[in-house]
């Protein structure tokens, strides 16, 4: 699909923005949507940005030939009526727009929270979900999008359709996996699990915008699902301490019981629940799914059927992060 038009949902967004560029660099036509105009205006001209909530688009008109749907509200905490309206609704919208204007192809991204559990998990392949979890509302909604997207396909309302399940985004612009681990490491110290031996996943932000441009043309159009990550699995600790070296921090660890600290964070969740706000509890039974346990994933299907290869290394990825964090005001 060489010089394809493809609308960008979440453009305004830290993955968005990168899928952008790298569509742009790849001699694709692109329409930026999302509703933080400035951000927009960062990476498209006038006539390329949709300025809105994904609430508008179902009734949008814009011939375009393929969507990479990127918005979403990702966080480990919220209640269910936002995550439905952005992660569930919003989706409903994408297939509604790509019907009314005969999109080709629809690319959504997913995520691999959807494979979380209080386990080790590792060498996941992408069927191995269990659409009944519950941990939390984003892993509900991601599920539910999932799925009413293959409903959508499977009554016509697609052509074709591809899910991407990107692990851990790191790079320059992350508002959320560095940023929220550097915090509770400079204000507590880290919660460390079974000595931090518990081996995980992250990809570089700049791979997962390249495994979205190949699933444009690749991969298997009847709602495939593709597992992506940088394929260098590392353990928890090594991970932090490499990236605190590289900042000039000494680490703080605070060796804890995963028992003791799901009790906690379960008995945390329902208190905050009912507080006014509902504000984010300081644990959650999430994040310690995500910190406490080994997930690694099996991303040899998008080896084999997108063609995707990590361009740049983890390694890499930490470096120019810890080089950006350094020379932030």
């Amino acid at each position: 699909m060489s010089g394809a038009r493809v609308l960008v949902t979440g453009a305004s967004g830290f993955l968005g923005g990168y899928v952008v560029r790298d569509l742009r660099a790849h001699g694709h036509e692109v329409f930026a949507a999302g509703r933080d105009a400035g951000a927009l205006s960062r990476v498209a001209d006038d006539d390329h940005r949709i300025v809105g909530d994904l609430r508008d688009l179902g009734g949008t008109d814009l011939p375009v030939d393929a969507v990479i749907h990127c918005a979403a509200l990702s966080t480990p905490w919220g209640s269910w009526r936002s995550f439905q309206e952005t992660n569930v609704d919003g989706t409903a919208q994408v297939a509604a727009f790509a019907r009314r204007n005969g999109v080709r192809r629809v690319v959504h991204v997913s995520s691999p929270s959807i494979y979380s559990a209080a386990r080790d998990r590792v060498g996941i392949r992408e069927d191995e979900v269990d659409e009944g979890n519950r941990l939390n509302g984003y892993i509900r909604s991601k599920i539910l999008a999932e799925q009413l997207l293959q409903r959508a396909l499977n009554e016509g309302d697609l052509g074709e359709l591809v899910i991407v399940r990107p692990r851990g985004l790191i790079g320059i612009g992350d508002p959320s996996l560095l940023p929220r681990l550097l915090d509770v490491h400079r204000r507590i110290g880290v919660p460390l699990f079974d000595g931090g031996e518990n081996v995980i996943d992250v990809t570089a932000v700049e791979n997962v915008a390249s495994a979205l441009r190949l699933a444009l043309t690749r991969g298997d159009a009847a709602g495939g699902a593709y597992n992506v990550t940088n394929d260098d699995p590392r353990a928890f600790r090594d991970l932090l301490t490499t990236l605190l070296d590289l900042l000039g921090e000494t680490p703080r660890l605070r060796p804890l019981k995963r028992r003791p600290a799901w009790i906690a964070a379960s008995v945390l969740e329902a208190v905050f629940s009912v507080l006014p706000g509902r504000p984010e509890p300081p644990l959650t039974r999430y994040t310690l799914s995500t910190i406490a346990y080994s997930q690694t994933l099996d991303i040899s299907r998008a080896r084999t059927e997108l063609g995707y290869r990590p361009e740049v290394s983890l390694d890499d990825a930490l470096e120019r992060v810890a080089a950006h964090l350094r020379g932030a005001p």
